[in-house]
């Protein structure tokens, strides 16, 4: 047995991508979920009611102060000769610079701070979810987008620095180098734009919806052991009435039939981080200037 709390939230409470849609997405309760239970009728709970993105901007930045911290004791009381957590920050990012390094080469290592930052990130705001009482907020869309136009204006200032105003549209264009190229620029232009506009929507779509699959099949699986849990001691009926009646559910014991996807979903939230960051690295990669030799 294990002890959680479900709710059954609709999409319009707890996702805005899923608000139009008009779907129904099962989601684990959180702790602002449960505070908005108990205070629903004071102005603040109000607030939590028509403003239910908030949860997701309080949970990232949770995510982020737990960052900080982390690299805060940790450099603190800096050693020439590292331990514990120390010792696992570098060893995280001496991984992340090699990572970086073999997409971008020796100039990789300017660009580290950024990727690393936004792995670690992402992987902190994935496995909240995991923790009772948390929630992934990469689960929900307005995050995501978020991350994703933060690394498209990154990309584009790189290559407008690295460059310059004239190089910048001269790489949009593809490069032009003889009439056949410049008379191809008017098509390659406007393709190589929308190219750039839709790297941050695959970015964003792609994180947010893999989260959200994780934490509804996760929240499928906690309702199931619910069920089963009421219908062994013979209150499924209640259980039916309650998710028909309220749309929501508030009991503590079920069975824990949700820990093999929350371990998978250590696995998949980890990839997600790092297909995000890889990604944004060969984006900001692309646009900085290639050498002709090998």
């Amino acid at each position: 047995m294990v002890h959680w709390v479900f709710a059954a939230s609709t999409g319009a409470a707890e996702h805005g991508a899923e608000k139009a849609a008009g779907s129904s997405v099962p989601e684990v309760s959180n702790l602002i979920t449960l505070i908005h239970h108990a205070i629903q009728e004071t102005r603040l709970g109000h607030f939590l009611h028509n403003h239910p993105d908030w949860e997701n901007i309080v949970f990232s930045w949770c995510a982020l102060l737990i960052l900080c911290l982390v690299v805060y004791f940790a450099l603190r009381s800096r050693k020439l000769i590292p331990s514990g957590l120390q010792n696992l920050v570098e060893m995280a990012m001496e991984a992340l610079d090699n990572l970086v390094c073999s997409v971008m080469g020796h100039r990789g290592h300017h660009y580290t701070p950024f990727i690393a930052t936004l792995f670690l990130y992402i992987w902190l705001m994935n496995m909240s979810g995991l923790v009772p009482g948390l929630k992934s907020s990469t689960s929900n869309l307005n995050i995501t987008i978020g991350m994703a136009i933060a690394v498209f204006f990154y990309a584009q200032i790189t290559g407008i620095r690295e460059l310059g105003p004239f190089g910048y549209l001269h790489h949009m264009a593809g490069s032009p180098k003889d009439a056949v190229g410049w008379s191809m620029s008017v098509l390659m232009f406007p393709l190589h734009v929308m190219e750039e506009l839709i790297k941050p929507c695959s970015l964003s779509l792609r994180l947010f919806g893999n989260i959200l699959g994780e934490d509804a099949l996760i929240g499928v699986f906690v309702l199931l052991g619910i069920a089963c849990t009421n219908l062994v001691f013979g209150s499924g009926f209640e259980l039916a009435a309650a998710l028909r009646h309220e749309g929501h559910i508030s009991i503590p014991i079920g069975l824990p039939l949700q820990v093999p996807f929350m371990l998978l979903a250590m696995l998949t939230g980890t990839i997600q981080a790092l297909v995000f960051s890889l990604l944004s690295t060969i984006y900001i990669f692309m646009m900085l200037p290639h050498e002709e030799h090998h």
